[in-house]
């Protein structure tokens, strides 16, 4: 394999991942920088290229176009309209629905047949949107999800609990947004059930604290993106090098004709099989209550 990555959008999420991919062991060969400000995207690749000397990983840097996706085993997708402090993420649908029906065509013409990773928010939807432009299969479309909400939740847990976040299994799931929530009937720590370990109004709190941090960042600094470009390089590196992890990223609900962020195998191909967890009856209607709000705004957006 080529192991050829694109990202379209060197903004700081997108080069926030591709610092994140120079920092580690990674199996990508190539990595192309898509902009519409061409200067930008050269710069950025100039930039990185400088780092090769002293990264871990080598690999070969530079700006394209969508014409590069023809052989490109992943398309990683943060381009957009940003989001603006006080805006949900569900506010920047109109704007990015329009966006993004070009640019798949564009990367679709070249004869790309690989992944694509959809970051740009509101994203369960852009997602779900990048699938039916695309006409790829609809485990080969995958969005990050709640994978960075989810981080978040571990460590917050991790504090809580004085247990390093890597030992600690639990999941944030359903809307990368507002409605996503905690699943603690599958939550443990070492084998021990979070529930035995945290009482209910701490658990609020926490879950409370991953939903939300993402709009007291934005309030302090504007934007988040060191985060999710680690999380990013993550997947992707999970992806190339088939590690068949549990991830909660955004996948297809055949069920509901959503994605969203939920449990789920990730390897070379993509999607292997989202897992069929036991969640409580409360959970599972939180669940549907989030997956009606993405619902709701893919038939706004094909309206």
């Amino acid at each position: 394999m080529a192991n050829k990555v694109m990202i379209v959008g060197t903004g700081n999420v997108g080069m926030s991942y591709g610092f994140s991919l120079m920092h580690q062991r990674t199996s990508v060969n190539e990595l192309v920088l898509v902009d519409i400000n061409t200067e930008d995207a050269e710069g950025e690749a100039i930039d990185l290229r400088d780092c090769l000397a002293v990264s871990p990983s080598f690999m070969k840097i530079r700006a394209g176009s969508y014409e590069d996706a023809s052989d490109c085993d992943l398309v990683v997708i943060t381009a957009g309209a940003p989001q603006k402090p006080g805006e949900t993420r569900m506010d920047l649908l109109k704007k990015n629905a329009a966006i993004f029906k070009d640019m798949i065509g564009q990367i679709m013409a070249s004869g790309f047949d690989g992944i694509f990773l959809v970051v740009s928010n509101p994203m369960d939807v852009l997602t779900y949107l990048t699938w039916r432009y695309s006409g790829l299969p609809p485990e080969r479309v995958i969005g990050s999800g709640t994978v960075l909400d989810t981080a978040r939740l571990r460590f917050r847990l991790s504090q809580r609990l004085h247990i390093h976040p890597k030992n600690i299994h639990a999941y944030q799931v359903g809307e990368h947004g507002d409605t996503e929530f905690a699943l603690w009937s599958c939550a443990t720590a070492g084998g021990q059930s979070i529930m035995d370990l945290v009482d209910n109004a701490e658990r609020l709190e926490i879950e409370d604290y991953a939903r939300k941090e993402a709009y007291t960042i934005i309030e302090k600094k504007g934007a988040t993106y060191y985060g999710i470009g680690s999380c990013l390089a993550m997947i992707t590196n999970c992806i190339l090098d088939d590690e068949n992890r549990v991830l909660t990223v955004s996948n297809y609900d055949e069920l509901s004709d959503t994605y969203n962020g939920y449990p789920a195998v990730v390897g070379r191909n993509g999607i292997v099989r989202r897992l069929g967890l036991q969640i409580s009856p409360d959970e599972q209607i939180r669940l549907n209550g989030s997956i009606r709000a993405l619902q709701d705004a893919i038939k706004e957006v094909s309206e």
